[in-house]
């Protein structure tokens, strides 16, 4: 009996396997070849499409997209978004038709333009803020902190330090960045998974949100009409305000790869300023495409600040529109500082 048992379970493995060998077999009837070495592109580089047909199967038709949208077997890549992208092709033969893929890696056609800045002002801010996020609005400064236990969504006065208006957020939550949009901050919290939405002017929570796609909450900020979020990784993902839903990414490349660890996030001129963690710099990129387009090495201020046992890396960008400067801050830095970027 036992004898039975063991061949009637070979017989069944064997019988499972082979079904799925042969469901997946027509899988490997074509494959797409690309006219890049390890399939990478720069921006405007031509892209020629072949399909591999070694079982010489009569094709009658062959459909490519990338991303979704349609394009020849030759084109040119010029307004594609850079990183790990996906081409489709539906292909049609002998009565059948069948969709494979090929992932390509987009690269920027120019390296990063690298800019210097100068200090206007420096101002007191909280020494044990372990900032997070640092967002204007309507001329007051907003800022929220992380730590569990310590994490918290403030309004300041940036020129005295004075905190004119503080919550605590529950011990479970390490908070992560904020913005501010249509009279609602939007907060996020690290590995929660989770975002608050609050009234402006009461701090009272009004929502939250989840994540869905993206693993953590890094940095966020707004063009007025959409809301990006990093999440540690390359990329940024764009959320519809209304729907709090995640639509979208693009991923931060420079014509060498990509660029990891994207954290605070503010927009300036029509650009995402992305401070860069562990790295006391800052990213410029087109939010667009994802191409990293400038950096700013702000290293030199973390020297300026109270040297102590706490202090930790630069994370902190808010873009003052009155003033038109950037304010610049870390965790557990005592001063803020207002600078100019130079662009030469």
């Amino acid at each position: 009996m036992k004898i039975f048992k063991i061949l009637t379970i070979i017989f069944l493995a064997t019988f499972i396997v082979s079904c799925g060998s042969n469901t997946g077999q027509k899988k490997n009837d074509f494959s797409i070849a690309t006219n890049a070495k390890n399939n990478a592109f720069t921006l405007g580089e031509a892209l020629n499409l072949t399909i591999k047909n070694p079982k010489n199967h009569e094709i009658t038709s062959v459909n490519y997209t990338l991303n979704g949208t349609s394009i020849s077997e030759k084109s040119i890549l010029k307004n594609t978004k850079l990183g790990e992208q996906t081409i489709e092709a539906n292909i049609t033969f002998d009565g059948e038709t069948q969709s494979i893929s090929q992932k390509i890696t987009v690269l920027n056609n120019t390296s990063p333009k690298v800019y210097t800045y100068k200090i206007i002002n420096e101002y007191p801010h909280d020494i044990t803020s372990y900032t997070q996020g640092l967002e204007f609005y309507n001329g007051e400064l907003y800022e929220s902190t992380g730590q569990h236990g310590e994490s918290k969504l403030r309004k300041v006065n940036y020129k005295t330090g004075e905190v004119l208006k503080n919550i605590d957020l529950a011990h479970e939550y390490f908070g992560e960045g904020l913005t501010i949009l249509n009279n609602k901050i939007y907060q996020l919290t690290w590995q929660s998974g989770t975002g608050f939405v609050y009234d402006v002017d009461t701090f009272e929570k009004t929502g939250s949100f989840k994540y869905n796609n993206s693993k953590e909450g890094w940095g966020i900020c707004n063009d007025t009409k959409t809301l990006y979020k990093s999440d540690g990784t390359e990329k940024i993902w764009t959320i519809n305000p209304e729907t709090l839903t995640e639509e979208s990414y693009i991923q931060a490349y420079h014509n060498h790869g990509k660029v990891v660890g994207l954290n605070e996030l503010e927009w300036v001129n029509d650009k995402i300023y992305a401070n860069r963690y562990q790295k006391n710099g800052v990213a410029i990129i087109n939010p667009t495409n994802g191409a990293i387009e400038g950096v700013i090495d702000f290293s030199p201020l973390r020297k300026k600040v109270t040297q102590h046992q706490g202090l930790d890396v630069l994370n902190g960008i808010a873009y003052n529109p009155e003033t038109k400067t950037l304010f610049i801050t870390g965790k557990r830095w005592d001063k803020i500082f207002e600078v100019e970027i130079i662009k030469e």
